[in-house]
């Protein structure tokens, strides 16, 4: 079985130059002059770039070389509506393109799933999406106990009768794999030991990330888990929305690094951030920001070579006034498909670019 990997899902658009902030560049204060983090509150990654000072808890995972930033990951003509944009994301498909299976599902075709596994992939969010497909046995359960309230009633309903309809058989043949599926899982929950650091129970992602963080010390053989946090749709007054989102991202993902070593998992995971689009590089009247493109992503994990991959896109050299992008999100998706799965597949682009942040 390979690693699973956890998507983190940051809903709004993400503002990648305040959460990666360019300190070294004085274009920075410029084009941001209320708005841009202070110099004193960004921790230093190089002499040019830093993380919002909210991300301090993500600093001993930098310090450890299990975490890599991926600076400027966008796509080409991009599009700035979120309906559009995460679709685009999702499904790993060009702007012009329309698909209809999730990025990971696409990587699965033609290739067999670990066959220890009764499900493939868990949701524990809204969108599914990235996950949606015929080769994937997707479940979705947006929090432990209406799922554990859910997997008994399965149990409890008898079987409903095909008719001779094949079409209606195989539907009612993975509904009934999916059904035992959850009672599985039903199990291993009430099983799993509390994780031994405790999540805030005060914001979405900390009960998501729980109940993830419960699903892998039980051992539940699965190649993907979904989460997300969402609210950054920032297009006035910003900052105090912005830090507060930054702070719950930062002290979920660093409880769950934690949680994973102590449980001896977290060689096993790879965890990744991705947004539909960053922020406009200027400032709005509003003191926010309003929809762009470019951005970074975080991705940790106990066998992720930690460290700064990309190039920081130039503040001089925009395009419309926004980031031009550095990194297709797609090569980032071919460099998990083959660390996580160890399937090569370039999702449409004729040569990915090649992304050492995976140790074999």
């Amino acid at each position: 079985m390979g690693r699973i990997l956890l998507l983190v899902e940051l809903k709004g658009g993400n503002d990648g130059l305040n959460t990666l902030v360019p300190y070294g560049d004085a274009r920075y204060r410029e084009l941001r002059p209320a708005l841009g983090v202070a110099r004193e509150r960004v921790l230093p990654l190089d002499e040019r770039v830093g993380l919002h000072d909210k991300l301090e808890p993500l600093m001993e995972s930098w310090k450890a070389r299990d975490f890599a930033i991926l600076q400027g990951v966008g796509y080409p003509n991009p599009n700035r509506s979120h309906f559009r944009s995460i679709e685009i994301w999702d499904t790993a498909s060009a702007s012009s393109q329309t698909l209809s299976e999730g990025w990971i599902a696409q990587a699965f075709q033609g290739a067999a799933p670990p066959k220890a596994a009764a499900v493939d992939a868990i949701v524990v969010d809204t969108n599914a999406l990235p996950l949606t497909g015929p080769a994937l046995r997707t479940i979705v359960m947006q929090d432990a106990e209406s799922f554990l309230r859910q997997a008994d009633r399965m149990r409890e309903q008898g079987g409903a009768v095909d008719g001779g309809n094949p079409a209606l058989r195989h539907l009612l043949a993975v509904q009934k794999e999916i059904n035992a599926a959850a009672a599985g899982l039903r199990d291993k929950l009430r099983a799993a030991p509390a994780p031994a650091h405790a999540y805030s129970q005060d914001n979405g992602l900390g009960r998501q990330l729980d109940l993830a963080t419960r699903l892998l010390a039980a051992g539940v053989p699965v190649m993907a888990i979904k989460v997300a946090l969402g609210g950054f749709d920032t297009h006035a007054n910003q900052a105090p929305t912005h830090e507060r989102l930054l702070g719950i991202l930062a002290a979920g993902l660093a409880a769950l690094r934690k949680n994973l070593i102590a449980a001896g998992r977290w060689n096993d995971v790879v965890v990744m951030t991705y947004s539909e689009f960053g922020r406009r590089v200027r400032q709005n009247a509003s003191g926010g920001t309003d929809h762009g493109t470019a951005a970074p992503q975080f991705v940790m994990g106990g066998r992720v070579r930690g460290g700064l991959y990309g190039a920081q896109p130039s503040l001089a050299d925009l395009q419309d006034g926004d980031l031009k992008h550095s990194v297709d999100f797609r090569s980032v998706f071919a460099a998990v498909a083959q660390g996580c799965w160890g399937l090569q597949r370039d999702f449409g682009l004729r040569q990915p670019q090649r992304l050492d942040f995976l140790a074999a």
